[in-house]
């Protein structure tokens, strides 16, 4: 399966100029663990996790630290097309539990490692069946 049929589309950033609090509220507001980092037409920037949060600002006390100062820069990316196959790989090569998903530059998705494990378990419960079935 292509990764742009199960990525999520409707995805939350924040700018490298927003307050770590701001970043805070949104993973809060949206339960979830990361805020991709963009600017200019959601060109990516990187990464801002819980963890970042934890151990680069609360860790060292700076309180008011912006995004960029505290976000992953080295940032992993996978595109629309290319398969789930290849983004778990990707994922487990790299040690990454989220994958944005760039074309032309621009974010236009997100993947956790959740998404891969629900839809290659589905596949493997649907062979089984058939399996069974025959």
């Amino acid at each position: 399966m292509k990764i742009k049929e199960m990525m999520t589309d409707d995805i939350v950033y924040c700018e490298p100029n927003a307050s770590v609090k701001e970043a805070a509220l949104l993973m809060k507001e949206n339960e979830i663990g990361s805020v991709p980092v963009c600017e200019d037409d959601k060109k990516v920037k990187g990464i801002i996790s819980d963890r970042d949060i934890v151990i680069r600002c609360v860790a060292e006390e700076k309180t008011d630290a912006s995004v960029k100062d505290v976000m992953s820069e080295d940032l992993i990316t996978g595109q629309p097309n290319m398969s789930d196959k290849e983004a778990s790989k990707l994922m487990a090569d790299h040690q990454i539990r989220r994958l944005p998903i760039v074309e032309d530059g621009a974010l236009v998705g997100m993947v956790a490692l959740g998404d891969l494990a629900v839809e290659q378990s589905d596949k493997k419960a649907g062979e089984a069946l058939s399996e069974i079935s025959k």
